[in-house]
């Protein structure tokens, strides 16, 4: 290549104008390859694993997913507008898609949704795509009649994928039924007052049921986004070997 050719290469590459690269996913092994974890915004992740496509709580609207893979899998945990985005549901390609979600959601979905949808409540099981789910309960404490999030509306999810138990909380406290969970690899923990819990009750939780990787997610509250450093050092300071890994869901504030 001649100098100047170089020279305008070079240009290019640090103005930002040069070809993107793809960001590089998390990656979790299985016996049946690699789960890629891929987070989107505030409760949303999608997960890659087996050629399948598991989205979690889509929400934000359809730029979020431009390059991501359409859903063979869609999990929805709550009613609310972060977890039930009808919008964002629409908006996007889910001709393939199976539902997974409780009852108060599916009651709320578009009819055209409603025929894939499956109706899982706490405590219930299901096989779908190869993916053991596994609903465990989401809800505030104390327990009161004006609660945000009652026991037995909303879903947490435990999958199992290739040997490795992967936990999605929803919106809830440090319940009883979180802090008793077993042999969970990958958990993603909310952690937004006053609509969840807060970083001191999330770490108590994750040291008592102590995941493998467990990823903050769902941080952003009625004062701004969460400590998650913070979080971060009270686990390690628990000396329970658990992999706190801090990931960017709100792109849009940095």
């Amino acid at each position: 290549m001649k100098f100047p050719q170089l020279l305008i290469a070079f240009f290019l590459l640090i103005s930002g104008n040069a070809v993107a690269q793809k960001p590089t996913l998390d990656q979790i092994d299985t016996k049946k390859g690699p789960l890629k974890i891929q987070p989107i915004t505030h409760g949303t992740v999608v997960l890659h694993w087996d050629a399948k496509t598991i989205w979690v709580d889509p929400y934000g609207g359809a730029q979020g997913f431009e390059g991501v893979a359409a859903p063979d899998l869609i999990l929805i945990t709550d009613i609310h507008g972060d977890h039930l985005d009808k919008k964002t549901l629409e908006a996007v390609n889910t001709s393939k898609a199976i539902i997974i979600a409780p009852q108060a959601v599916v009651d709320q979905l578009p009819e055209a949704l409603k025929a894939k949808a499956v109706v899982l409540g706490n405590g219930e099981t299901t096989s779908q795509l190869g993916i053991s789910v596994r609903v465990v309960p989401m809800y505030n404490l104390p327990e009161t009649a004006d609660s945000r999030h009652p026991k037995g509306r909303g879903n947490g999810y435990v999958l199992e994928m290739g040997g490795k138990n992967i936990y999605l909380s929803g919106d809830t406290e440090d319940i009883v039924e979180m802090r008793a969970l077993k042999n969970i690899d990958v958990a993603f923990v909310c952690m937004n007052l006053p609509f969840t819990m807060d970083v001191d009750q999330a770490a108590s939780a994750v040291l008592d049921f102590k995941p493998k990787v467990v990823y903050p997610y769902h941080y952003r509250g009625q004062g701004g986004l969460s400590d998650v450093n913070a979080f971060k050092q009270k686990v390690d300071a628990g000396k329970k070997k658990i992999d706190v890994r801090l990931r960017n869901w709100y792109p849009q504030q940095n």
